[in-house]
């Protein structure tokens, strides 16, 4: 009986891997790639067999299609599915030829053209998988942490590091590719190297709005309802929006979201501990650097150099200097949470002020926060490469070295952590927008 029930879900497993179920949703949605002809063996004349089961990384996962270039670029096909040709001549009026907004992170290619037929669905889940994104975060902690509610915000940093270094190292022990392509429209291309099982996205997707809506749900006064709409509208759009962009099978993105979920199981709890540690425990500097460090060289060493090593390094960074300035917040009394009396929150009623105030205290803030990053940026790559003995004229290169990289990561991302929840609320204070 156990043996029936563990083939049925290897081959459930199996079937919501298959790359085919992301083309034909991309397809369903409006996305149609402009493959080149398959290649053939040497001397065979028959074409080349896919091999969807391989599992590896590799430089460029879009063989012979990726950039453009090369003998198999000179005859494109427009489709969708192999073997489907939806996009003739007389249906291509009104549609909008598009490549990825972002180059791929390791190899530099800018990937493929493809066609789009729905806009509206275009836009709605790249903005989706924006919201999984680390740009997103490091945008999103800030404004809540500046405008709304500092507690939560430093709560949502500890998950948010947490989340990427449990999903990222996990990647780095399954050793999943992308899915394949052809079939599969790669819509993005910057994250195409990393690997894929689970999708991190869909874990930070996930976690984020519903740790957001445990920790505000009766701190805030709003509608259950409400709140969990919110956040499960948010976590289904990241996720969906994956697949879309060709990044992940069903399969990765469905472990993605109950993956987080385990992790949320785990922290959600601990949190109130955890940030009072931060704040009171006398030790709490020396452990923050240590753990945070520690996870740091645990992820570089799982496998060789990706993008993902380098994500995950910078929101541990983040949240060690987050976790510093809150110390030291709270060491010098400056620390400007409501008091238990207080709560529930209600939100305040809107007025121009209040508005004006607030986009005041945010342009500041990520202002200085930019001028910070290229600060540290431009002192810390040169002076790394000095020591250590790489080249500083290929950044590239110097800084897919361990010993360049994470300390890199640690001491720019670590330093505006820092400076997000110590110096830049003091300047508020100095500039009365407090």
């Amino acid at each position: 009986m156990a043996d029936v029930v563990v083939k049925r879900f290897v081959q459930m497993c199996n079937y919501l891997q298959d790359p085919c179920h992301v083309a034909r949703f991309q397809h369903l949605c409006g996305v149609r790639g402009t493959f080149p002809e398959k290649r053939t063996k040497p001397g065979s004349g028959s074409p080349e067999p896919d091999r969807p089961g391989l599992r590896r990384r590799t430089q460029n996962s879009d063989e012979g299609a990726g950039s453009g270039h090369g003998e198999d670029a000179a005859v494109p096909q427009v489709n969708g599915l192999q073997g489907d040709d939806p996009c003739k001549p007389d249906a291509l009026d009104g549609t909008a030829r598009a490549k990825p907004l972002r180059r791929n992170s390791l190899t530099g290619d800018v990937g493929q053209e493809f066609l789009i037929h729905n806009k509206i669905l275009f836009y709605l889940f790249t903005f989706g998988t924006e919201l999984g994104n680390e740009m997103f975060f490091i945008i999103f902690f800030p404004f809540l942490l500046w405008n709304i509610d500092a507690l939560v915000s430093r709560r949502l940093i500890v998950v948010w590091a947490w989340n990427l270094f449990v999903g990222q190292s996990t990647k780095d022990m399954v050793r999943w590719s992308r899915p394949a392509s052809p079939p599969v429209v790669k819509v993005e291309v910057f994250y195409n190297t990393e690997y894929s099982m689970p999708s991190t996205h869909a874990m930070t997707g996930t976690a984020i709005p519903f740790c957001l809506f445990m920790l505000t749900y009766g701190r805030w006064q709003y509608p259950f309802l409400l709140g969990f709409s919110v956040a499960l509208s948010w976590s289904v759009l990241v996720c969906v929006s994956r697949v879309y962009m060709g990044m992940h099978s069903i399969l990765e993105v469905i472990t993605g979201f109950l993956y987080s979920l385990l992790v949320l199981a785990f922290f959600c709890p601990l949190l109130h501990k955890i940030d009072g540690y931060y704040m009171t425990g006398q030790h709490a500097p020396l452990v923050v650097i240590v753990s945070h460090v520690s996870l740091g060289l645990v992820a570089f060493s799982l496998d060789s150099w990706s993008t993902s090593r380098g994500d995950t390094a910078q929101a541990l960074g983040t949240a060690a200097g987050a976790a510093l300035a809150s110390h030291m917040n709270y060491q010098l009394g400056l620390l400007q949470d409501p008091p238990l009396s207080s709560l529930p929150l209600s939100l305040p009623a809107l007025s121009a002020g209040l508005v004006l105030r607030s986009l005041l205290r945010f342009l500041i803030g990520v202002a200085v926060l930019l001028l910070t990053r290229m600060i540290m940026k431009a002192a810390t790559i040169p002076l790394l490469c000095r020591l250590f003995g790489f080249p500083a004229d290929d950044v590239r290169q110097a800084r897919q070295q361990m010993r360049v990289e994470l300390p890199y990561r640690y001491i720019v991302y670590g330093v505006v952590g820092f400076s997000c929840v110590f110096f830049v609320p003091q300047l508020f204070s100095i500039f009365n927008l407090a």
